[in-house]
C-alpha cells in the first residue's frame, strides 16, 4: 500500500538549502513552485532519495487563501511526513478515527492528498501521486 516516504522540511527560506542540495550533492529540483520572487516549494531528488522544501510563508498562504485548516500550520517541533500510496480510498478506511484534516485535496501539481495529525503529533500527508 505505502509506496514512497518523503519528508517535508519547512523552512524559512528555500535557497540557501539548494546550495548544499542541488550544488553540492547533484539533487535535480524535479518541482518548483514560486512564492513571489522566491521558491516556495520545490521537489529535490537524487540518488533514490526525494526531499520537499516549503517555505512557512507558503504554508500560511495557503491556509490563508486556499482554505486549508489552521493546524496545517508549523508549529516548533512539528515534523511532516509525505507518503506516497496507491489508493486514498483504501488509506480512508484504515486511518477512520485518527485526526484527519484534510479529507481530500489536489495539489497544483496533481496530487490527490490527505492529511492527518499522528497521535505525536506531527502532519502526515498522504498522496497519489499523478503518475501513479
Amino acid at each position: 500500500m505505502i509506496k514512497k516516504v518523503t519528508p517535508i522540511l519547512i523552512v524559512n527560506e528555500i535557497e540557501p538549502s539548494l546550495r548544499l542540495w542541488v550544488d553540492r550533492l547533484g539533487f535535480q529540483k524535479v518541482v518548483e513552485v514560486p512564492e513571489g520572487d522566491r521558491l516556495g516549494f520545490v521537489i529535490l531528488a537524487g540518488e533514490g532519495i526525494e526531499l520537499m522544501y516549503q517555505t512557512r510563508e507558503s504554508v500560511e498562504n495557503e491556509v490563508k487563501h486556499d482554505g486549508l485548516p489552521a493546524t496545517m500550520k508549523p508549529a516548533p517541533g512539528r515534523s511532516v511526513l509525505y507518503i506516497d500510496v496507491a489508493d486514498l480510498g483504501e488509506l480512508r478506511e484504515k486511518v477512520a478515527g485518527f485526526e484527519v484534516i484534510l479529507p481530500d485535496r489536489k495539489t497544483s501539481y496533481g496530487a490527490r492528498e490527505l492529511w492527518l495529525v499522528e497521535p505525536g503529533g506531527h502532519l502526515v500527508a498522504f498522496a497519489v501521486s499523478q503518475q501513479g
